[in-house]
């Protein structure tokens, strides 16, 4: 109740306008440093939604101005039935947009996503919904990523769902990071999906802090259905995961991004490589987001590791972490790295790969590339990618 009472003592804020004589406006407390208030009017017929399917050339070539490549700009204005007829009200959205900090690559996003943006009146309607977000410290291109939240009711919809979640989680900062993560979570309805979402995850026996820091580390699980919610507790039940291990809600996060179904069909790929059912078990317990990858990608990593780097599959699973790593940005030119302080002998032929291909970028860089830069300046091209790692056999 009393983030309610906040919220409204905000909106009042944002919504208090300088007007000519009266002095400042309250909103310049909590605006965006250097902003710049449209003062123009926009005629309403300036951009519309239109009735049919027929395709309007202007629309097509204001779309391809905004970044949309010609197929995306015809397939957009046709699907989501808009005419650009003036582009003074279109260009000031986009203009609005600039100035609350998105970029063109943010709303080239925004409007191929959610084209009806350019109707909205960009001073009525978009801009307190703006000010709204960027008062909880919203990053633009996190909200770019989840553009119809723009087209959405302030008051019916944006408002009642951060005061929901922010209820739940307590605090602006947790929030914010919740946000970041999946920012379409706040798509959802408040009384369709989170409330009766919430509502599950307490009767399978989740304190309110439990559900707090669930939604921190995932928010999208509001936008999961109150069945498969009772599914996910069933499941990591069957594996012998307890409320009360602190590695629950992680596997439980992992669970909720797969369909269903999908756990059986990933852990038949592990065992296909010949892994026990209990190893992978195991292993999903110690990292759950293994199971959160596309199949392919997982044998694609898997393969690259026993076939090229001559790994005992033990020997990977026993490091799950390695498997969240990504094969061409990390795991190969750390690879390639290796290979080079082999061939000039500043490290063993028979070290320990995975042991040695774990940890963060910065303790490998310091590790093996810092240290090493002076004496083999190649390690600082094999890192950065410019040298390509060609296997070991040479060197072992």
């Amino acid at each position: 109740m009393m983030f309610a009472s906040f919220c409204r003592r905000r909106l009042l804020l944002l919504r208090i306008r300088k007007i000519p004589g009266e002095g400042t406006s309250l909103l310049q407390s909590i605006s965006i440093p250097g902003a710049i208030h449209l003062a123009h009017s926009y005629s309403s017929t300036a951009v519309a939604s239109v009735p049919n399917s027929e395709l309007c050339p202007s629309t097509v070539s204001y779309l391809i101005s905004c970044g949309l490549s010609p197929t995306a700009a015809a397939a957009t204005a046709t699907s989501q039935k808009i005419r650009v007829i003036s582009t003074d009200k279109a260009d000031a959205v986009c203009a609005l947009l600039r100035e609350y900090g998105f970029t063109d690559a943010d709303i080239v996003r925004t409007v191929r996503s959610a084209p009806t943006i350019l109707i909205i009146d960009p001073d009525r309607i978009l801009r307190p919904k703006l000010d709204f977000l960027a008062s909880f410290g919203f990053e633009p291109r996190k909200v770019a990523t989840a553009p119809f939240l723009l087209v959405r009711s302030l008051d019916k919809h944006i408002v009642p769902s951060i005061q929901f979640i922010r209820d739940i989680i307590g605090s602006d900062d947790n929030l914010r990071i919740g946000f970041s993560r999946v920012p379409r979570a706040l798509m959802a309805d408040v009384e369709k999906n989170m409330r009766p979402t919430v509502e599950a995850l307490r009767r399978c026996g989740l304190t309110d802090a439990a559900i707090s820091k669930l939604l921190v580390i995932q928010m999208g699980v509001l936008m999961t259905s109150p069945d498969r919610i009772c599914e996910i507790f069933e499941e990591l039940k069957a594996i012998g995961m307890c409320i009360s291990d602190s590695r629950f809600l992680y596997c439980f996060r992992a669970m909720s991004s797969i369909k269903r179904g999908a756990w059986r069909r990933k852990l038949a790929l592990f065992q296909s490589f010949g892994l026990s059912e209990g190893e992978v078990v195991k292993a999903f317990k110690t990292q759950p987001m293994l199971f959160a990858f596309a199949d392919d990608n997982t044998k694609k990593k898997v393969r690259f590791l026993l076939d090229e780097l001559k790994l005992g599959i033990s020997d990977v699973i026993a490091q799950p972490v390695i498997l969240s790593y990504s094969l061409e940005k990390c795991i190969m030119p750390r690879c390639a790295v290796l290979s080079v302080l082999m061939k000039e002998g500043k490290i063993q032929r028979d070290i320990k790969l995975v042991q040695a291909l774990l940890g963060s970028a910065r303790v490998f860089s310091t590790r093996y590339v810092v240290r090493h830069a002076d004496d083999v300046p190649d390690v600082v091209k094999a890192y950065e990618g410019k040298i390509k790692f060609e296997g070991f056999r040479h060197h072992r």
